[in-house]
């Protein structure tokens, strides 16, 4: 049996694919996961991981914060802070939390938890303007070949073009702010 959240992304998934007019294969194609794995997700087979809905959602054109939203179905512009939809990647532990209200477009704050010795590759997004702000331990960020160390209270401005891995080389756990806003075109 499948929990609620998994259910109501695969058919977000499912939904954003084909509003779009986009084959499984075409999906595939363009996001890189495989056909197999896009089936499996919209069944709601597998709980996806961060990587893959990462790729799935930069692929759909929206961000990830923005496809746990729209599986959330909410609307309201206050959420307390013991409704703000959680998502736990399964095989890391990272723990995402969307503090903004999904109408409180286009700006998006993401509370991240990431395990001591967690590290969770993910694609860059070339539409957004990201910052991390470190809230508590440590945090290594690599953009391409270059490598960020940072520390409780720094501040990153995310560049554009590289892929990303996200790295707590911590023996607790890091807790840091992602605040997203779409590139002006």
């Amino acid at each position: 049996m499948i929990d609620p959240l998994t259910a109501r992304l695969a058919a977000t998934v499912h939904t954003a694919r084909t509003s779009q007019g986009l084959s499984a294969a075409a999906l595939a194609e363009t996001s890189g996961v495989s056909r197999a794995m896009i089936g499996k997700i919209e069944r709601g087979d597998v709980q996806p991981t961060a990587a893959l809905l990462a790729k799935l959602s930069a692929a759909l054109g929206l961000t990830l914060s923005e496809l746990i939203a729209r599986a959330e179905g909410d609307e309201r512009r206050l959420v307390r802070a013991a409704e703000q939809p959680v998502w736990v990647d399964p095989d890391t532990g990272y723990r995402r939390r969307a503090v903004s209200p999904a109408a409180g477009r286009p700006l998006e704050l993401v509370e991240i938890e990431l395990p001591a010795g967690a590290k969770v590759p993910l694609l860059a997004s070339a539409f957004l303007h990201q910052q991390i702000w470190v809230l508590e331990g440590r945090l290594r960020f690599r953009e391409g070949a270059e490598v960020h160390n940072l520390d409780t209270g720094d501040c990153l401005q995310l560049g554009t073009a590289a892929d990303r891995v996200f790295e707590n080389p911590g023996s607790l756990p890091c807790r840091y702010l992602l605040a997203l806003v779409p590139r002006a075109t």
